[in-house]
């Protein structure tokens, strides 16, 4: 049976600390069928010298000034040749060498594929699992108390994406999964961690931004009331969570 092209696209921005962890978990995956796509935000931080490093791995790099973030996603979607897209931005990993490999092996072709992430602070130190486990059975309910499944963590078949909305700067991969799910006739759950996130990115440090915008797409896929009733019910599990943990990662 063919193998799926799975296209990998990186997004950076002056991340010369991490994005050379990233790449290395693209490029020494032991599933031969991977295109990688890095989009660099004009970085002048010598993260350039450490993607020229690896060029041999990479197969397109474009490098130009963007509008934020998911201009920069776009921009890749637009590239990309894959049968699946996944993103693996500056910082994060795929968990390991075998994993794209694992996915992939002896199943059939599932509109997506989806499982666990560890996350990794900034020294690198494993911080457990996400507070927001991934479900044993995805659908579009799924989301309704959270982001259940990262976008380090999925792989979508290209044909049922969509370009990320620019009206959302800091929460536009929630609804771009949450469309691709809508969209999706067979969704497989891996069971297994497929990804390492790296904790504290900009939906931490403009929380009530992030938080403004999940409402809006929650209430968009889910209905005005209830989404208010799941938000009380986010907003009470998150104090149990913070009064029990001391703080919050996802």
């Amino acid at each position: 049976m063919k193998k799926p092209l799975l296209s990998v696209i990186t997004v950076v921005f002056n991340n010369v600390k991490h994005i050379e962890r990233t790449i290395k978990s693209v490029a020494q995956q032991t599933y031969p069928n991977i295109e990688y796509l890095i989009i660099d935000g004009k970085s002048t931080d010598g993260t350039l010298a450490i993607i020229e490093k690896y060029k041999e791995n990479i197969d397109i790099v474009l490098s130009e000034p963007d509008k934020g973030i998911y201009d920069a996603m776009n921009k890749g979607l637009k590239l990309a040749k894959g049968d699946y897209i996944l993103f693996m931005n500056s910082g994060d990993e795929i968990y390991d060498k075998n994993t794209v490999a694992t996915i992939f092996k002896d199943q059939a072709f599932a509109d997506i594929y989806y499982g666990e992430t560890e996350m990794i602070d900034e020294d690198l130190i494993n911080q457990g699992q996400r507070r927001h486990k991934a479900p044993e059975r995805l659908d579009l309910n799924s989301f309704r108390f959270g982001m259940s499944v990262s976008h380090q963590a999925i792989y979508i078949k290209k044909s049922i994406t969509k370009f990320y909305d620019p009206q959302y700067q800091l929460s536009a991969d929630i609804d771009w999964i949450l469309d691709a799910i809508s969209k999706a006739k067979t969704i497989m759950n891996t069971k297994m961690y497929v990804a390492k996130y790296l904790i504290g990115g900009m939906s931490k440090k403009r929380q009530r931004q992030s938080l403004l915008e999940r409402y809006q797409i929650f209430k968009k896929y889910y209905g005005f009331f209830p989404n208010l009733f799941n938000h009380v019910i986010i907003a009470f599990k998150l104090a149990f969570y913070y009064l029990k943990k001391g703080k919050t990662n996802d």
